[in-house]
């Protein structure tokens, strides 16, 4: 079994503020970040899509202690967004200070962009994150 969308391929997509996806052959499910099979039934059969970026916050949570490597980078916001297309996706925010983030967030309507992301010692290498805004 191959990956119909490498991680590669996703990244370089997300550096360009572009949202790729899959979707289920069998069931219609949308699956973000990419994987070998659907999030709902396992089905293999899978194609590449793009999707909006667009939704609503479902959840948030303030970071306050940095991973190693990006002590600088505190406070700051990660959201979850559920997708106008279905599926939910977790990335930075920006928009709000993060000292005055509450649950006024919840259900707000973002758009997404990206960070790229420096290597650290945990990982291999630069890597691009989704990053949202609110909707304009």
């Amino acid at each position: 079994m191959e990956y119909k969308l490498t991680f590669k391929e996703y990244n370089e997509a997300l550096k360009q503020n572009k949202l790729l996806g899959l979707k289920c052959q069998d069931c219609g499910a949308i699956t973000v970040p990419p994987k070998m099979v659907c999030r709902k039934c396992t089905s293999p059969d899978m194609e590449i899509v793009e999707l909006t970026g667009k939704g609503k916050i479902k959840t948030f949570t303030t970071v306050n202690v940095a991973p190693e490597g990006r002590e600088g980078e505190v406070p700051y916001i990660i959201v979850l967004v559920e997708l106008d297309e279905g599926p939910w996706l977790m990335g930075n925010f920006i928009g709000t200070d993060p000292g005055n983030a509450n649950m006024e967030l919840i259900s707000k309507r973002v758009k997404m962009g990206h960070k790229v992301f420096t290597g650290d010692k945990y990982s291999a290498g630069e890597a691009a994150s989704p990053l949202f805004s609110f909707e304009i």
